[in-house]
């Protein structure tokens, strides 16, 4: 019996991850991404992969495996998901709170189903088991597929950080035992494997910020991706160090820290989150805000508070802004605007 594996989106790029495997007269989808245009689509908000194929095999699709809720991963299926018949979703239980809501917000009922890493599951006539990975966002695997030819693995998005933020390790030992029962095909994130060395921990963020924090005498705003709560909790951490009061600006920022705080993934003491009404209420040394807008994005909250058209915050002499995100390629110039 052979098996398939269809690379419709991720593959060679960055974004738009979304992996077909087929076998049987039975499909199931590894990730659901989104893209973001470059200077060259003037007008467009995000790209995605083209789901004609799928739509030819709608029947044969047992389900979609999601690896982690960023939206190079899950960022289609509020657009693809409808036209496919809404086949089961499996993720862990952060992921899919986070799709769960992409989900709400466009009024599209689906079949989440929660997975443990290292805990085997049946779809279709295929077996997968969830393998525990750290990345820059919680709760994240990749899986090994038991196929009838062998076993099959998608790492997702991974790095080996020994001194991750939450203290959550890539699981070294379950990758151990897929290697010694033999891998036939190992289907492997690379993003800058074209770079010696080795990634830096997550955790080494703080040490820059120990630097600002210590030496910011105003208000500081701080931007990075929505879902990167990891480097969300670094700078929570700080501001509850340093006696700064959080406030959250974007409305995606918003629900993802909502979200992961009401899910145990961020630890927040009482007291320490403010709206941005009360922004005026405390001095300015005691003020983080953790924004939206790493991308240049024009109607992000950062790009109005630039442009001097945010109605509750007026960036003055002595605020610190701290670009706490490595551009996505094609970006650059839209950041540095």
């Amino acid at each position: 019996m052979a098996i398939e594996i269809i690379p419709l989106g991720g593959t060679g790029e960055i974004g738009k991850n979304l992996n077909l495997v087929r076998w049987n007269h039975q499909a199931i989808l590894i990730d659901c991404g989104i893209s973001f245009p470059g200077e060259d689509l003037p007008g467009v908000d995000l790209v995605m992969p083209d789901p004609e194929y799928l739509l030819s095999i709608r029947d044969e699709i047992q389900g979609i495996l999601l690896t982690h809720g960023h939206e190079d991963h899950v960022g289609a299926l509020p657009y693809i998901l409808p036209r496919l018949d809404s086949p089961p979703i499996y993720g862990t239980p952060l992921t899919l709170a986070l799709i769960e809501q992409k989900l709400r917000e466009r009024r599209i009922n689906a079949d989440l189903r929660p997975v443990k890493p290292a805990t085997p599951f049946q779809v279709g006539n295929l077996t997968a088991e969830p393998i525990r990975v750290t990345h820059s966002i919680p709760d994240c695997v990749g899986y090994a597929l038991r196929t009838p030819e062998g076993i099959v693995v998608f790492t997702g998005d991974f790095k080996f950080d020994h001194t991750p933020v939450d203290s959550v390790r890539t699981d070294f030992n379950h990758l151990a035992r897929l290697g010694d029962e033999g891998v036939l095909l190992l289907l492997s994130d690379c993003t800058n494997a074209e770079r010696p060395g080795w990634t830096p921990s997550e955790s080494t963020v703080s040490d820059a910020y120990y630097t600002l924090f210590a030496n910011a005498r105003g208000r500081i705003l701080i931007t990075t991706f929505a879902s990167n709560i990891h480097r969300l909790q670094q700078a929570i951490d700080m501001a509850q160090l340093y006696g700064r009061k959080v406030v959250v600006l974007g409305r995606r920022m918003e629900q993802n820290v909502e979200i992961a705080w009401q899910k145990g993934y961020l630890r927040i003491e009482p007291g320490t989150l403010i709206s941005a009404k009360q922004i005026d209420e405390y001095p300015h040394e005691q003020i983080l805000v953790l924004t939206t807008g790493s991308q240049g994005e024009p109607l992000s909250a950062l790009s109005q508070i630039a442009a001097d058209e945010y109605p509750r915050l007026k960036i003055t002499p002595g605020d610190t802004v701290i670009l706490s995100a490595t551009p996505i390629p094609g970006n650059e110039s839209l950041v540095w605007r």
